[in-house]
């Protein structure tokens, strides 16, 4: 195969093939490393895959929520105001368009006068009802959509933690293995030079079988759980995701429903602002 390394690898790493007791305490220190390394890797991996379930995570995905919420509510509540403003707006454009220049200055001044002693104040006061009630849906749907994400974090908590402690076993059996490769290799360099005992032969042998095992079954783990953790990753997002959809179609619905009042109270303000701009002078 094309990914096959060079034959030399084996022969310099595979403590099988040593034939002096140098040479088999020198193939056993790489392996011993790798065990290590995969073991680590593996280790770390669960500790990525728990982080996001930690309090200062869990509070974090909560504070995010809220503050989404929040801007959007702002944003449908400035909406709100910049409607009654378009509406006096408009109705100033349309007086400025016809007034001569003879009706400027004090009949302006006037005219505001009226505008924030009849309009304004009732236009302003529908507004905040608007927005009051916009907000108390709001609010009870925030509730409702931090519950449920909340339950639906625990809920995968749960999975999560169940998983660590199933895979955290192998983790712990490449350290174990690591210590009895170096274990191992110490006792060959121990032995003196020459060619390898039997016992050796047969404890080197025995040991790189269960080296390939082993780091066979943490390299399966390893991959396995990578593709576990982007999983773990999506649904989080997707329960946040979800949980903020929940709070703004609440927002639309409670938004669709005050629209007709809304709108008729925009109208009779329009118009007893047009009716205030078409009275005389007066004094």
């Amino acid at each position: 195969m094309a990914h096959d390394l060079p034959d030399w690898v084996a022969e310099l790493t595979d403590p099988r093939r040593a034939e002096t007791l140098d040479g088999l305490a020198d193939r056993l220190v790489p392996l011993a490393e790798h065990a290590i390394d995969v073991s680590r890797r593996l280790q770390a991996q669960l500790n990525e895959l728990n982080d996001p379930f930690k309090r200062e995570a869990l509070y974090g995905r909560v504070e995010r929520l809220k503050a989404r919420a929040g801007e959007a509510l702002e944003e449908i509540t400035a909406e709100i105001a910049a409607s009654g403003e378009e509406r006096i707006e408009r109705v100033w454009a349309d007086w400025a368009e016809k007034a001569g220049p003879g009706e400027r200055g004090e009949r302006e001044r006037e005219l505001r006068r009226m505008l924030d002693r009849d309009v304004v104040p009732v236009l302003s006061e529908r507004q905040r009802d608007v927005a009051e009630r916009v907000a108390e849906r709001t609010s009870g749907a925030l509730e409702e959509a931090t519950q449920t994400l909340l339950t639906r974090v625990e809920e995968l908590a749960k999975a999560v933690t169940d998983l660590i402690h199933d895979v955290l076993p192998l983790a712990r059996e490449g350290l174990a293995l690591a210590s009895r490769i170096s274990a191992l290799s110490g006792q060959a360099r121990q032995s003196g030079r020459g060619p390898v005992p039997d016992d050796l032969k047969d404890a080197g042998a025995e040991t790189t079988r269960a080296f390939d095992e082993a780091v066979a079954r943490l390299e399966l783990e390893w991959a396995a759980l990578g593709a576990r953790s982007a999983t773990v990753r999506a649904a989080l997002r997707g329960a946040e995701e979800s949980a903020f959809s929940r709070v703004t179609d609440e927002m639309t619905r409670c938004v669709e429903e005050l629209a007709p009042g809304h709108v008729k109270a925009l109208n009779e303000a329009e118009a007893r602002a047009r009716t205030l701009f078409e009275e005389p002078t007066q004094g």
